[in-house]
């Protein structure tokens, strides 16, 4: 389950995503649960957005490729004027690849306007009639077109992807959740394909270990910025609970901008930490007659420790709350 929020002086953009899957041997279906909403200042129109399905092929046999063949339906909920794009399966050698085609159809489902193109180069459209053929008169004009790529970009990243990933456009005193301090991104960005897969495996065990220490505290994981509503919206793939944003965010980064020490930080020593416990580690150093113990408490825990002093002996740590028990003994 993901969500998201951004807005600047012109809109408003809303997503809650809850990812399918459905494996086929060496290949995946990925069908995206979800309800994306675009809200215009000026007009108050209001955009409703369902993606089309991904398939990743060749998962364990040949070069691993993602396709998206399928419908992609934007509505607008305002008018019920709606853009129903269609992106073509790649056949055999590429064939159809990349290809898009679709027409704007009116609230009366009527189509008015003719689009095709490549996802992955450009879109152009022409006015049509209501049998979906081009106006006389009228010609091809290019909409929009996908932005250069910058230069010596092994991933082949857009500008895009470079500004949400760059500590230059990272905000005052950045969470430390904020994806930009992951150190498996940081170790790909720099081309340590070895130690991000390495990062990224840690991070995947830790995120299941917290899985199960909440489980086992009986505790409701609640989302920090987000709030979840009554509201249950259907999908092609099935219904989703929405989450809304609760402005508590731009109230944090009010608060952050007015201050006036955090221009002293850098934000690269920021250690990433989206754990909402407390790492369960305990660090035991023996002297030459006690025992020298410096804990962190994790979360909701309460801990006793008794010692034998002395040569030999050992000493024991009790989380009272969650009835777990560490002995080390020396001798």
């Amino acid at each position: 389950m993901s969500v998201g929020h951004a807005e600047n002086e012109h809109f408003t953009y809303d997503v809650t995503s809850k990812l399918k899957t459905k494996f086929l041997g060496n290949s995946l279906d990925v069908y995206p649960v979800g309800r994306t909403r675009v809200t215009l200042k000026k007009d108050g129109v209001v955009l409703d957005l369902v993606p089309p399905p991904t398939k990743v092929n060749n998962l364990i046999f040949g070069r691993t490729w993602v396709d998206s063949p399928g419908e992609m339906i934007m509505t607008n909920l305002t008018t019920g004027d709606k853009v129903v794009l269609y992106f073509q399966p790649c056949g055999w050698f590429g064939a159809g690849r990349y290809e898009v085609d679709g027409y704007v159809y009116n609230a009366a489902e009527e189509p008015k306007i003719l689009m095709t193109g490549k996802w992955n180069e450009s879109m152009s459209y022409q006015p049509c009639d209501l049998d979906g053929e081009p106006l006389p008169g009228t010609e091809m004009k290019e909409v929009w077109h996908v932005a250069d790529v910058p230069q010596n970009d092994k991933y082949q990243y857009t500008c895009f992807a470079h500004k949400i990933n760059s500590f230059d456009t990272a905000p005052k005193k950045l969470l430390a959740s904020d994806s930009r301090l992951r150190p498996d991104r940081y170790a790909l960005e720099k081309g340590d394909m070895s130690k991000a897969g390495a990062e990224k495996s840690s991070l995947e065990e830790r995120q299941r270990a917290e899985k199960r220490t909440r489980e086992a505290k009986g505790h409701q994981f609640t989302p920090r910025w987000f709030d979840l509503t009554e509201e249950v919206t259907s999908t092609p793939w099935g219904d989703l609970e929405i989450y809304r944003f609760n402005g508590k965010y731009s109230e944090h980064r009010a608060a952050v901008e007015s201050s006036g020490s955090v221009d002293e930080i850098d934000v690269k020593s920021i250690e990433f930490n989206p754990w909402q416990y407390v790492d369960r580690t305990f660090l035991v150093s023996c002297g030459s007659n006690m025992f020298v113990c410096v804990c962190a408490f994790f979360l909701g825990s309460i801990l006793t420790m008794s010692s034998i002093y002395g040569p030999v002996g050992s000493l024991c740590i009790n989380d009272i709350t969650g009835g777990e028990e560490i002995v080390w003994s020396k001798g």
